[in-house]
C-alpha cells in the first residue's frame, strides 16, 4: 500500500469517529478526553490502586500488632531511606500544550507522582516482621482468585495487543504524518511520540522527571502541535480500540473471568476497609 493510501485510511478512521458522535472536547489534554477502550472496564484501575493501598496498610497494621507491634503507623517510612527509580510510561505521549510549553516531556515538580510515606520511621524490630505481614495483607486480599490464570488477564492481554497496535498500518501512516510535521519545524524526525517522550536526551532522573531544557520543551510543543494538526492520537486511539474489542471477541472467556476476579478483589477490598477503616 502506498502512503497515499494509508493516508486515506487514517481520514477513513477519523471520519468514522466524527460521524459516531463520541462527545469528545474539540482539543484533547489528556488521554481520558479521547474516551474509554473496551479493555478498560476489565483494567485495575488508580482508583483500585489507592483503595488496596488502604486495605494493605490496614491489614498490614492489624497483622503488625499481632506480632507485638501494636502502635505500627499505617504510611510507615523505612528505617532508612531507600533508593527508589520511577519508570514512566505513556500511552500517547505528551497530549497538553501548555504543560508542554512549560515542562516538556517531565512535569512539575512540586506535583511527582511518587508518594512519600507520612508515618514515622518503622523500628528494626518492626521492619524484621514487616515483610511476612505484607505477603499475608497480599494473600488475603487475593483470596478465591486464581492469581496465575485469571489475575489482571487484561493487563498481561494488553502487552500482546499493544505490540499488534504498533504494527498496524494505519496507525504507522498517521505516525509518518506527525514525524514529517516534526521535522518540518526542525526537530529529530521521531518514529513515533513515544520515542520523542522518551529521549534520552531529556536526562529523566530517578524520579522519572526532565530537566526542562528550552530545546526538550520546544520539541515538546511541536510535538502535541503535530498531533492537534494531524490528530494523531485520535488516530492511534482508534486503532488501539479496534484491535482490543477484537482480542475481548477472541478470548471472552478469559476475559470474563479476568473481570470476575477483579470484582472479587474489589469486594475483598471494600469488605477490610468497611471492618478494619
Amino acid at each position: 500500500m502506498t502512503i497515499r493510501g494509508w493516508r486515506l485510511g487514517v481520514v477513513a478512521v477519523l471520519a468514522a469517529l466524527c460521524v459516531s458522535g463520541t462527545g469528545r472536547p474539540a482539543i484533547i489534554r489528556t488521554a481520558s478526553d479521547l474516551g474509554p477502550l473496551p479493555a478498560d472496564r476489565y483494567a485495575y484501575t488508580p482508583r483500585d490502586y489507592q483503595r488496596s493501598r488502604q486495605a494493605t496498610a490496614l491489614l498490614v497494621r492489624q497483622c503488625m500488632a499481632e506480632h507485638g507491634h501494636p502502635d505500627f503507623p499505617l504510611d510507615p517510612r523505612y528505617p532508612s531511606d531507600p533508593v527508589t527509580a520511577v519508570a514512566v510510561g505513556t500511552d500517547y505521549g505528551v497530549l497538553d500544550l501548555a504543560a508542554a510549553r512549560r515542562w516538556g516531556y517531565g512535569w512539575d515538580p512540586a506535583q511527582s507522582p511518587v508518594a512519600r510515606p507520612k508515618g514515622r520511621r518503622m523500628t528494626n524490630a518492626e521492619y524484621a516482621d514487616f515483610p511476612d505481614c505484607g505477603a499475608e495483607s497480599n494473600r488475603r486480599l487475593l483470596r478465591g482468585i486464581d492469581v496465575e490464570r485469571d489475575w489482571l488477564y487484561a493487563s498481561k492481554r494488553s502487552i500482546e495487543v499493544d505490540e499488534a497496535v504498533k504494527r498496524d498500518p494505519r496507525l504507522r501512516a498517521a505516525w509518518e504524518v506527525w514525524s514529517r510535521c516534526m521535522a518540518e519545524q526542525g526537530f529529530t524526525r521521531y518514529p513515533d511520540p513515544v520515542a520523542a517522550y522518551t529521549d534520552r536526551a531529556w536526562r529523566r532522573g530517578s524520579d522519572g522527571n526532565t530537566r526542562h531544557t528550552s530545546r526538550e520543551r520546544a520539541t515538546a510543543a511541536a510535538d502535541v502541535t503535530c498531533k492537534r494538526r494531524h490528530h494523531t492520537a485520535e488516530a492511534w486511539h482508534a486503532v488501539r480500540a479496534r484491535k482490543q474489542a477484537a482480542d475481548i471477541s477472541r478470548h471472552r472467556d478469559r476475559y470474563a473471568a479476568g473481570l470476575t476476579a477483579l470484582h472479587t478483589y474489589r469486594a475483598t477490598i471494600t469488605e477490610v476497609l468497611r471492618t478494619l477503616g
